[in-house]
């Protein structure tokens, strides 16, 4: 008998009926959208998640006049977003976007999506600073530095090559510090919600089609 209600709890078990004290496990009455909305709160609640996508939204942001965001080491910092650019909010019929294209990220589809709601979660972005260049992947969770690609080496002995290795490695990190200091700089003053969220969300605008830019510039758009 006892075999018998072991193997059966066994069963439970294995089928998600109930967990691993032998309790059973509730039933998720919840509808498919709650429960995505509801994973994609929790994740942009993780650690920063908010606050990384409110940076890369507003480097791509900053980035698309071309001009140098910062200063570091005596010369402009220039950023542009390249490739695949992926975006994620915590509403709405669509919680994910991934746009792949050259000049994806900054196309008019990907400005409606922003517009929507949606946030950058995670960019490949090339930092240009003198005549050299970087490519990073940058994710909002943790702004880790992923799949970098370094400018080409200069040294040709195999020592001062992993010696420049490293240096550059060290300035990619001192550039990807100096972006979001001056981000943090932007985000905590009096002009972030007066005035860079209205020229954010006019920048996001553009890529709404005229009829509807027109609709809400007249107040008869969504709210």
């Amino acid at each position: 008998m006892a075999r018998r209600d072991r193997a059966r709890a066994e069963a439970a078990f294995l089928r998600g009926a109930a967990g691993v004290d032998g309790v059973a496990t509730e039933t998720d009455v919840r509808d498919e959208a709650e429960v995505e909305r509801d994973r994609a709160r929790e994740q942009l609640l993780r650690g920063r998640t908010w606050l990384g996508r409110e940076l890369l939204t507003w480097l791509l942001w900053r980035s698309e006049s071309g001009d140098p965001l910062v200063e570091v080491e005596g010369a402009g910092l220039g950023v542009l977003f390249t490739g695949r650019v992926l975006l994620r909010g915590v509403a709405g019929d669509v919680t994910e976007v991934a746009a792949r294209g050259a000049a994806a990220p900054y196309a008019a589809q990907v400005k409606r999506a922003l517009a929507s709601g949606l946030l950058v979660h995670q960019a490949r972005l090339r930092l240009a600073h003198g005549e050299r260049s970087w490519e990073v992947t940058l994710d909002a969770e943790h702004l880790d530095l992923k799949a970098a690609k370094l400018p080409e080496l200069l040294t040709e002995a195999e020592d001062d090559r992993a010696a420049e290795r490293l240096d550059l490695c060290e300035q990619l990190c001192r550039f990807v510090d100096a972006l979001v200091a001056a981000f943090l700089e932007e985000r905590a003053g009096r002009a972030w919600a007066r005035k860079i969220v209205p020229a954010l969300r006019a920048w996001m605008e553009e890529g709404a089609p005229p009829a509807a830019r027109s609709q809400r510039a007249n107040g008869t758009g969504r709210s």
